[in-house]
């Protein structure tokens, strides 16, 4: 009997389905609405591959109207739907894996002003993120959040997430720049918060959406503040005989009373991929290499040179040179942006992690790090936002290998549970998504998750935008391991 109402339900939900798809196909017409079973499966994962869910259908509205009137359609019939934008993400955030409909906002790409005098721009979710420094560059201005990915993901993605990038340490996550945005609520009203002023009254509500991963509202246009080009860059590339010592060079700096514009480390792994990939000469038997930037004006810029160089000489460093040119820094963040990319050189599939520990603690995280992979028997190449402590562990492996998916599961769990008991988090900048929803309990109280979802409920009470993500849903891989092994 039970199997034959789930039965019913199925057959419902799939008239419905189709009632939809039809009347939003009247809407933007045929050619913006997907159903094709083969095309679909290009948005069954975003970039962390080993998360999968086929949507029943996907569309593409082109202004904010439309996908109010979209999801005023799917609400009306109780259909879970999600927003989405290029895909770059890491954390299956923007993946139906409950089942259900995506909204991409690609084709929303207009940048609707762009203010100098006041410094900000009006942008619509779909826009790049290089896009905006792109657009007022020439002016001497820049967009300062700088994801990896910034060639390719979208400003709705990144208010999403928070996203953060390798300047994060000086300039602050998304969320210190953003002035104000303009939001679809899961029942289809259209609303805003903020404006063009740094403070408005009342509570911070750009805060609390800006990071909430799809699950309060749908991201129509963003309002971003815009920042002055800085006078001048000094970009160091510094080489290491020993983890440790590079790493203790990151505390040394900043102990120094220095505040570098980035911090950036990569290991040995990651040095190689990256000489293959992008023609480097980076010497591949170092175990470490430091990218440090200061920026600012040229004034005292000397003297703050000669400072990180002896700190970096007090930690036993090999060689430490600067980017002689605009090219060659150019170069530098280059490979650093698209290190990731390169090591697919390495391996036919990777799973990168994205944990955090108080920077004190990087030593003792990459120790541990290497313990994981000698003990689960996987390579891992490590890149990571040092200045902040935002570890991306790159776990290699074949998911041709039966059992080979498990295991890197199983290592990363650990590696995230030891940032945890180093005083850490479980995510600095990719999220939480559905990768990471049953780790919560790790960080936060039931009180706590009870909490927070009493607090999505106010925007989203049906739980039909984005659903599954964040808040745990089953027991961690650790656990079921564990539980696993004792029955054994």
């Amino acid at each position: 009997f039970v199997l034959y109402l789930r039965q019913i339900n199925f057959d419902f939900k799939k008239m419905s389905r189709e009632k939809v798809i039809k009347k939003i196909a009247k809407l933007l017409g045929s050619s913006r609405v997907l159903t094709d079973p083969i095309e679909l499966l290009v948005y069954e994962s975003d970039a962390l591959m080993i998360e999968k869910a086929v949507p029943w259908s996907v569309f593409f509205p082109e202004t904010t109207t439309e996908v109010s009137e979209i999801v005023k359609i799917l609400y009306s019939e109780g259909l879970p739907f999600v927003p989405r934008g290029s895909g770059t993400g890491l954390s299956g955030g923007c993946l139906p894996v409950e089942g259900g409909f995506i909204i991409s906002l690609t084709r929303m790409t207009k940048i609707h002003e762009i203010n100098i005098q006041n410094r900000y721009a009006v942008v619509e979710p779909g826009v790049i993120n290089q896009w905006i420094t792109d657009a007022v560059s020439d002016d001497g201005f820049y967009f300062a959040p700088d994801p990896s990915s910034q060639q390719a993901c979208t400003i709705g993605g990144n208010v999403a997430e928070n996203s953060g990038g390798p300047h994060t340490m000086k300039y602050g996550v998304t969320v210190n720049h953003i002035l104000g945005l303009e939001l679809v609520l899961p029942d289809g009203e259209i609303t805003e918060i903020g404006g063009i002023t740094l403070e408005t009254p009342g509570y911070d509500l750009k805060a609390i959406l800006t990071g909430s991963e799809g699950t309060f509202a749908i991201v129509t246009k963003v309002t971003v503040k815009l920042l002055r080009l800085p006078e001048t860059y000094l970009t160091f590339c510094a080489i290491y005989d020993s983890i440790d010592d590079a790493t203790r060079s990151i505390s040394g700096i900043l102990s120094a009373g220095i505040t570098p514009a980035a911090l950036e480390m990569i290991d040995t792994l990651f040095i190689e991929a990256i000489n293959k990939a992008f023609g480097m000469d980076l010497p591949e038997d170092a175990a470490a290499v430091l990218i440090i930037e200061l920026d600012g004006p040229k004034a005292g810029m000397e003297i703050l040179e000669k400072k990180v160089i002896k700190v970096c000489n007090s930690y036993n460093v090999r060689s430490i040179e600067t980017a002689s040119s605009k090219e060659e820094r150019a170069r530098l963040w280059k490979a650093r942006k698209l290190a990731f990319g390169a090591i697919g050189r390495m391996s036919t599939n990777y799973y990168t992690q994205d944990g955090v520990v108080p920077r004190t603690k990087l030593p003792d995280i990459l120790r541990i790090v290497y313990e994981v992979s000698e003990k689960y028997g996987v390579r891992i190449a490590n890149a990571f936002h040092a200045g902040d402590g935002n570890i991306h562990p790159c776990l290699l492996f074949d998911e041709r290998i039966p059992g080979a998916l498990e295991k890197v599961k199983d290592a990363s769990a650990e590696i995230l549970k030891a940032c945890v008991d180093l005083g850490g988090s479980i995510s600095g900048e990719h999220g939480i998504g559905s990768e990471k929803n049953n780790y919560m309990p790790w960080i936060f109280t039931e009180d706590d998750l009870r909490f927070m979802k009493d607090l999505k409920d106010v925007f989203n009470p049906e739980n039909i935008l984005n659903p599954g993500k964040i808040f745990p849903t089953s027991k961690t891989c650790l656990e079921t391991k564990a539980s696993r092994q004792k029955s054994a």
